[in-house]
């Protein structure tokens, strides 16, 4: 369990800590997608530790609780009812995984309380529109079509998909078929597998055999990286695509030498690209606080934040979860840096950005 708290020490002195605006958040810090959690939170403290020391919003100080659901879509809804209930978070936030926010959603739902920024693009956030959700990145089948379209421009025909066999790895298929109807293609292969506990040994031999020349792999980090090395050793040289879902530097990492060449699809600009506000404004902080780097994972965060507290300082003062939204179903359309935020009664979509980078030999995505 990760609590962060601006008095831990008054805390652990068995006194109660309490923040004048509380965001609640459950998401896999530890698990298979601990890594790319870890990095899209701090890109976010990033920004709210920001407007914290700038007073927050109206003099009263965010604050974030973080819970770790270890990935487990149980979890993760046990988690947001002791936020939403023993906590009384304004929002919920930054939740990772398809079903692991639908699990919130009914909580969502009865408390009336608005979740800003899942780290998921399942449509099913998007279409029909879900009241409480406020999704600030493009959806899963935008990328997967995009990347498909790419794959065929390049004169890629034989192309294989491996997908999780839950509401992630079945929306991120549908935007992979969509883009081979348009590019009138038939995938070589299609295997799914499972979430909890996938299994390539009979799976690499038989993408192989289908002599496919790219795989697409609709899944978690942990589950990306065991694929590649199984079709690795199977003998397979094929392209290999993955989604945003595994946008940071520590998939990266855990991929080591052989992510070379790796195709990734992204959701927001690059991450060096000055050219847009949100980056430089990004950049600017992370150098303030002597950290090493920005990556993808940060800047969804980061821009998750920026439209939090957009809607808690036109909620304001004392922010309620009525208040906030209201006040984001009142935003319509806002710059955020570079990128256009759209929201009303009818539209929680926020962003419509798709992109494609490619893992270099120095480490780190390329556009």
């Amino acid at each position: 369990m990760f609590f962060w708290c601006a008095a831990l020490l008054t805390a652990s002195l068995g006194q109660v800590c309490q923040a004048q605006i509380l965001i609640g958040q459950t998401a896999g810090f530890t698990g298979p997608v601990g890594a790319g959690v870890k990095e899209t939170t701090d890109g976010a403290r990033l920004y709210l530790d920001s407007i914290n020391a700038k007073g927050g919003i109206g003099g009263q100080k965010i604050e974030l609780i973080s819970l770790d659901d270890k990935f487990d879509p149980k979890l993760a809804a046990e988690n947001a009812r002791k936020l939403i209930e023993e906590k009384n978070v304004v929002a919920m936030f930054l939740t990772r995984g398809t079903p692991h926010t639908e699990a919130v959603i009914p909580l969502l739902d009865k408390y009336a309380v608005p979740l800003v920024g899942p780290s998921t693009g399942a449509m099913v956030l998007h279409q029909p529109v879900q009241k409480h959700v406020f999704n600030v990145r493009a959806p899963y089948q935008r990328e997967a079509e995009k990347a498909i379209t790419h794959l065929s421009s390049m004169g890629i025909s034989r192309i294989a998909i491996i997908y999780t066999d839950d509401s992630f790895g079945t929306d991120g298929l549908t935007g992979a078929q969509k883009g081979m109807a348009t590019a009138k293609r038939t995938l070589v292969a299609l295997e799914k597998i499972n979430r909890a506990k996938p299994d390539f040994t009979a799976l690499a031999p038989k993408i192989q055999q289908s002599n496919a020349q790219a795989v697409i792999i609709i899944a978690s980090g942990q589950t990306v990286a065991e694929g590649l090395q199984a079709l690795r050793a199977a003998g397979s040289a094929a392209q290999i695509v993955t989604l945003s879902n595994n946008a940071s530097s520590g998939f990266i990492k855990s991929l080591g030498d052989s992510g070379r060449g790796m195709i990734v699809t992204q959701v927001f600009p690059s991450e060096r690209s000055i050219a847009y506000s949100l980056v430089k404004e990004a950049l600017e902080l992370v150098k303030a606080k002597q950290q090493t780097e920005l990556s993808p994972a940060m800047l969804e965060g980061f821009a998750a934040a920026k439209i939090l507290v957009e809607g808690l300082r036109r909620a304001s003062p004392q922010p309620s979860r009525e208040k906030l939204q209201a006040a984001l179903e009142g935003i319509g359309k806002l710059d955020i840096g570079g990128l256009e935020v759209t929201y009303n009664a009818n539209d929680h979509s926020g962003l419509d950005f798709s992109d494609l980078s490619i893992i270099g030999t120095d480490g780190k995505f390329k556009r």
